[in-house]
């Protein structure tokens, strides 16, 4: 059944439907040939049901917080205070794409903004500072992928959600990985560079007096980060509700900022419904797709299946990331997390493995989903904004970032602490 089922998906998503057609199509195909009741008739209470649990509000909160930062041009700013500091690094500006990234990451919780934000801004220097194109497009895919990671994260939330595991834990665990993971992005451009010299492009000398000038063009980020990490685990608010400081905070320093305005506003709005309405249409299909794998009893086969195999816990596990680096090549991450997180969750918990450590590392794997061909939905995010040329020089200059995230993902599995330790300080 498995088998039929992952066959079946990767074949509608190869027809190029909508996402959540797919799912909803294969739910129906599944429903109808080996569920013992007609489910389709519950449509209407899944949808229902998964579309106003409250954890879930979170999303449409995050995006149109995003949104607000981008168009009132605080990300903009962001990128050029960290290129002011970084940019003497060999590699200059790809450290700042990097640096850029995992501060938006901070206050976005998305992948596709994160990406989509810092690459309109510093794919015009590429060319101007003569950078490797590949390496550099390379930094703004994979340095994206740390909006994953890094909290406030929206793939959390789900996951939190699917596996009714502790947010405020979540977000915790994934700050020193998200950091470690910065850097070992930053130390890949480093050695590419200090190895051939001329992918560093042109460098740009700044003053001290340049660099501490730019210094308050920080200070929104690390507000925001505080505004909402700092009100959960205050206890001043839940997960939810910080979300929604952080859009008034948004709104704040827009004002502020003298930036906000019916446009902007609007425009913020306008794209935050957009992304909202594709995710949670998503959500609802998965759901509906779950309900239907449930009556079929898969979890429970796969359960007893990986069980019966008497296998080691670690090499368990191994096979399990080979699976997910295999159905990353081929599913959008948010269906690949939503329709096998219910199946593989209870598999990995029966293992011994921490729910906590184990988010984390599905978040790594997902972030691999996200800049490996041919579906790897942040390469084709960067050729967008990049607007011409060939997605084939995004894909080459993501591969040695795909390398060093299956670094981080071997510093997670030999010492859990990483990601365990902030937590087991507050918990």
């Amino acid at each position: 059944m498995l088998k039929v089922s992952l066959a079946l998906l990767i074949g509608l998503v190869a027809l190029s439907l909508p996402v959540a057609a797919a799912l909803g199509i294969l739910g129906l195909i599944l429903d109808w040939v080996y569920a013992f009741l007609p489910l389709y008739k519950g449509m209407g209470e899944i949808a229902w049901s998964s579309s106003t649990e409250f954890l879930l509000v979170a999303i449409p909160l995050f995006i149109l917080m995003g949104e607000l930062l981008l168009r009132s041009g605080i990300a903009a700013s962001v990128y050029q205070s960290v290129s002011t500091w970084l940019s003497w690094l060999p590699g200059g500006l790809m450290h700042s794409n990097i640096g850029a990234c995992a501060s938006f990451a901070a206050i976005s919780g998305s992948t596709v903004a994160t990406a989509a934000t810092i690459g309109t801004v510093a794919i015009p220097q590429m060319d101007e500072k003569k950078y490797n194109r590949k390496l550099f497009l390379g930094t703004l895919a994979s340095g994206g992928t740390l909006g994953i990671l890094i909290p406030p994260s929206i793939n959390i939330i789900i996951y939190g959600a699917l596996t009714d595991t502790s947010i405020p834990e979540l977000y915790l665990a994934g700050i020193i990985p998200g950091l470690v993971l910065a850097v070992l992005f930053g130390a890949t451009v480093l050695f590419a560079c200090i190895y051939k010299p001329e992918m560093g492009g042109t460098k740009i000398r700044y003053t001290w007096r340049d660099r501490f000038r730019t210094l308050p063009d920080l200070i929104p980020p690390a507000l925001i980060f505080v505004v909402v990490i700092g009100s959960i685990y205050t206890g001043f608010a839940t997960p939810t509700e910080s979300a929604a400081l952080g859009v008034l905070s948004s709104l704040i320093l827009a004002g502020i900022r003298r930036r906000l305005n019916w446009q902007i506003l609007r425009d913020s709005l306008e794209g935050a419904m957009q992304t909202t309405s594709m995710i949670m249409l998503i959500i609802v299909a998965a759901f509906f797709l779950n309900l239907v794998l449930a009556s079929m009893g898969l979890p429970k086969a796969v359960n007893q299946f990986v069980s019966g195999l008497e296998y080691p816990p670690a090499v368990a596990l191994l096979m399990i990331i080979m699976l997910y680096l295999v159905l990353g090549l081929f599913l959008e991450t948010l269906t690949l997390m939503i329709t096998t997180v219910p199946i593989v969750a209870p598999v990995v918990f029966s293992l011994g493995y921490d729910p906590v450590w184990f988010g984390i590392l599905l978040m790594l794997l997902i972030e691999t989903a996200l800049i490996t061909p041919p579906v790897g939905l942040n390469l084709y995010v960067i050729q967008g904004v990049r607007g011409s040329g060939k997605v084939d020089d995004v894909i080459l200059g993501a591969l040695p970032f795909v390398a060093a995230l299956l670094v981080m993902m071997g510093i997670l599995m030999a010492f859990p602490e990483v990601a365990l330790f902030l937590p087991g300080l507050y918990y």
